[in-house]
């Protein structure tokens, strides 16, 4: 019973300096010294001594029908008091190297803000992960789909794709990544894209763009132009088969085509406001019919 006391008040940094000369002196010392140093590391409520002698006595005097009441001896609250703070030790790291996520769904986006204060809006269906423990060190995204980058200045902020890696120091720009089709627009400072052996920089009002692996050179686009930050898709010479696979994203519908071709250029846009009149503004420049059954879309040609 006294050696349980003394375990107490030493957790609670209120032994004696005999009752501390009593524990240095026990092999299981080293053990006390590295519950200590972890247990600095996590608040933890501190143990009312009295209180807690009061109820350990409390408890040997009662028995239950199930059985006694197991009290334990000081080995083995040195084995349980070091296993509980391993656990909040290792919930404590975990926590901090744990990545961060930030997930649409199709027809939704979401703009939230990283540790440095950049803003980051997120379009549908997309995904950015980014580690929080190293992000003092290295501002590292990882990002499925298409986001638009507001990044405040500071160490250099990298953007990792399948296709390809973004990195700027501060400034705003666009990356879209989807299924063979990988785009970057500059809309402010300077943008350095690496793709494959491929190394460029791109100033205000500049893109670069790979489609199905071929890669477009000399693009520029107008940076006062509306994007789907403000509800709206534009496209320029852009393959249908990425057109359609965008209206999916936005609305959340299937499309299926009958005898269409995928790879048909498309220059124009749509509002993410109304279907109908978005599946028109393509439809119709492309002399194309589509009807609607369900939340599934068939595109397919006048004459069929």
């Amino acid at each position: 019973m006294k050696e349980n006391k003394e375990l107490l008040n030493w957790l609670n940094r209120e032994s004696s300096e005999e009752e501390l000369m009593r524990l240095k002196k026990d092999t299981n010392f080293k053990t006390l010294e590295k519950i200590a140093y972890y247990s600095s590391q996590i608040a933890t409520p501190k143990i009312d001594v009295a209180q807690a002698l009061q109820d350990l006595n409390q408890k040997k005097k009662q028995t239950t029908k199930k059985g006694k009441v197991r009290v334990f001896n000081a080995r083995q609250i040195y084995k349980y008091a070091a296993a509980i703070v391993i656990l909040f030790a290792s919930t404590y790291y975990l926590t901090l190297s744990s990545k961060s996520q930030f997930k649409t769904e199709f027809a939704q986006t979401l703009a939230f803000k990283l540790p440095d204060s950049s803003a980051v809006t997120l379009n549908a269906n997309s995904e950015i992960s980014y580690t929080k423990k190293e992000w003092k060190k290295r501002r590292d995204i990882s990002l499925k789909g298409e986001a638009y980058f507001k990044v405040q200045k500071g160490k250099k902020f990298t953007v990792h794709t399948a296709a390809g890696e973004v990195t700027v120091l501060g400034t705003q720009f666009n990356i879209k990544k989807r299924a063979g089709f990988f785009e970057v627009k500059t809309y402010e400072g300077l943008v350095s894209v690496r793709y494959k052996d491929l190394f460029i920089k791109l100033p205000k009002g500049a893109v670069f763009r790979v489609v199905n692996g071929i890669i477009e050179r000399n693009n520029a686009f107008d940076i006062h132009k509306k994007s789907w930050l403000q509800k709206e898709s534009n496209f320029k010479s852009t393959p249908l088969r990425f057109v359609l696979e965008e209206i999916e994203n936005q609305f959340g519908y299937k499309i299926k085509t009958q005898d269409i071709n995928l790879n048909t250029l498309y220059s124009g846009g749509f509002s993410h406001s109304d279907l109908n009149i978005a599946l028109k503004s393509i439809t119709i420049p492309l002399q194309l019919a589509y009807s609607i059954s369900g939340k599934e879309i068939t595109i397919y040609n006048y004459g069929r």
